[in-house]
């Protein structure tokens, strides 16, 4: 439990209340998580600021607090002490989830079910999509007849389609090879650039956070604090041999203590 008198405010706020200004606030956030081996520090006094139609990525060694802070930005955790205060929040997850015995097309629509809409209405307005996403054709395709890049793909769509302003991505390529996860990236930035959503990205590869974001955070070893913050002031899209792009890549893996 908090501390007596610790602010533990998580505040999914409605969109006008964030958007003239800021649509992640957190201040001076600690979590720590209790079990039978005793305590873990996860994060240690985070504070973070994210601007509406900002692309911010998150990286840091395994283990730093890393997911954690993605999950009390979305309200799925709630801090120890400090203020977060959120637009509301989309999460895709690091494994796609796709449920193995509906289509690609039902995966993509779950998120219009759950706002209301019915079978063949949810199907009618993820369709468009599919063509814009590269995945026109497998609509009726089941996740097991999808590749790696295809089932990534669906998976952030149904994200998208939540309609939330704020895409909270968890190492979203992680699990792809090089190639697929460059690819990827490509793609990634492009809808992105053509969307305008607010974005948190999470990821261990500090040359996508460069080539994605518009700021990189860059935190320490568990309990995880900010060490550096690095504006991507280039224009897009972006060369992973642009001189400007590498050294911004070699100042992130030099605050992280690793070799360029």
């Amino acid at each position: 439990m908090p501390a007596k008198g610790v602010t533990t405010d998580v505040i999914q706020a409605p969109d006008q209340e964030l958007t003239a200004a800021s649509a992640v606030l957190a201040a001076h956030v600690t979590r720590t998580f209790r079990g039978r081996r005793g305590e873990v520090a996860a994060l240690a006094d985070v504070s973070l600021r994210i601007e509406t139609g900002e692309i911010v990525a998150v990286v840091g060694p395994s283990g730093c607090g890393k997911t954690t802070l993605l999950e009390l930005i979305c309200g799925l955790q709630r801090p120890d002490a400090g203020t977060i205060t959120a637009i509301p929040a989309a999460l895709m997850p690091q494994r796609d989830l796709l449920l193995p015995w509906l289509t690609a097309i039902d995966n993509a629509a779950l998120a219009l079910r759950v706002r209301g809409a019915g079978k063949a209405q949810a199907r009618a307005g993820a369709q468009p999509w599919f063509e814009r996403f590269g995945l026109a054709g497998f609509e009726r395709a089941h996740p097991h007849e999808l590749s790696g890049g295809m089932r990534q793909r669906v998976s952030f769509l149904r994200s998208l389609l939540a309609g939330k302003p704020l895409l909270a991505l968890d190492e979203p390529f992680g699990a792809l090879d090089a190639i697929t996860r460059a690819e990827m990236q490509v793609w990634l930035a492009h809808v992105l650039e053509t969307e305008g959503r607010t974005v948190l990205l999470v990821t261990h590869d500090v040359e996508e956070a460069v080539v994605l974001a518009d700021r990189v955070v860059v935190m320490s070893p568990r309990p995880g604090r900010i060490i550096i913050e690095l504006a991507i002031e280039l224009p897009r899209p972006r060369s992973r041999t642009d001189p400007a792009l590498v050294e911004l890549r070699a100042r992130a893996l030099s605050a992280l203590g690793a070799p360029a």
